[in-house]
């Protein structure tokens, strides 16, 4: 049972927001890391993102159940009553702000991962996802929030904080068109007007294209602002010029599946470097 629990959680999401609240924090840091005040900042944002996805999972439940990839959650497989997954949503929700507030005694995050939370589990899962094409633009806001947050945690909101927004809400974009473009059978089965499906895969690959060439620029302009430096820049050019390259090769892919799976892998393993860089290298 706990292991069904858990798994309404999301689990590979929630880790992933972490890598990015990490990077956030570590820059705001800049070396000098308290590991108990980290734990607690990074548990609580943990606990709100697991109670924002299994809103999700509740509210998803009927789609979910006819996408392959999430045919076996526990909310399309009935293993646990929608009751019950509300109400542990609320625990974990109400734990987590407590930790953050206790651990921070900021507003400033709480009040950023209160908007995530409302983002996410309102305007994306309740109304945009199913009826709009900039449902994924308006998710991408709830995914930008973490490295704020853990910024923010430690200092503040400057000009640092809102340069991570941008950056990490830029990825998201591409990130996310790519799922769309390799789970293609998922979106359609499902009717979720995403991009790729609305206005067709070589629209999706120009905005991929695109919106990868931002992110590079938005990632730059850290550096450019003095907040890190020459091993974030390398990394971020290495990593970026590669993902941009993998995407522009999608004009002239033979499999469009296994081109998305491409861009997607590298975009995680981009967003994992740049955390790295700007915790090791903040200025």
């Amino acid at each position: 049972m706990y292991s069904t629990y858990f798994a309404l959680m999301k689990p590979g999401i929630v880790a992933g927001n972490l890598i990015s609240l990490a990077g956030g924090y570590l820059l705001a840091s800049r070396g000098a890391v308290d590991p108990g005040h980290a734990a607690l900042v990074a548990s609580g944002v943990a606990l709100v993102i697991g109670s924002g996805c299994a809103v999700n999972n509740v509210i998803d439940r009927d789609i979910d159940r006819v996408m392959q990839r999430t045919q076996a959650r526990p909310m399309a497989t009935g293993r646990i009553p929608v009751a019950s997954a509300l109400i542990f949503a609320c625990v974990l929700a109400l734990a987590g702000f407590g930790l953050l507030y206790g651990a921070t005694r900021r507003i400033e995050p709480l009040a950023l991962m209160l908007v995530g939370y409302v983002v996410y589990v309102g305007l994306y899962s309740l109304f945009l996802k199913r009826r709009s094409v900039h449902g994924t633009l308006v998710g991408s806001i709830s995914g930008a929030i973490p490295p704020v947050v853990g910024y923010c945690s430690v200092r503040g909101i400057d000009t640092a904080a809102l340069t991570l927004f941008v950056i990490f809400g830029i990825w998201q974009m591409p990130h996310s068109y790519a799922i769309a473009m390799f789970r293609w059978n998922d979106y359609a089965a499902a009717s979720i007007p995403v991009l790729p499906l609305v206005k067709g895969r070589h629209r999706a690959k120009q905005r991929i294209v695109l919106h990868i060439a931002a992110f590079l620029a938005a990632a730059l302009s850290l550096a450019a602002l003095g907040y890190v430096g020459n091993l974030y820049i390398a990394l971020v050019l290495l990593s970026g010029i590669y993902w941009l390259k993998t995407a522009m090769a999608g004009f002239s892919a033979g499999d469009d599946a296994r081109w998305a799976r491409r861009v997607f892998g590298v975009s995680i393993a981009v967003v994992v470097l740049i955390s790295i860089a700007m915790a090791i290298d903040a200025a």
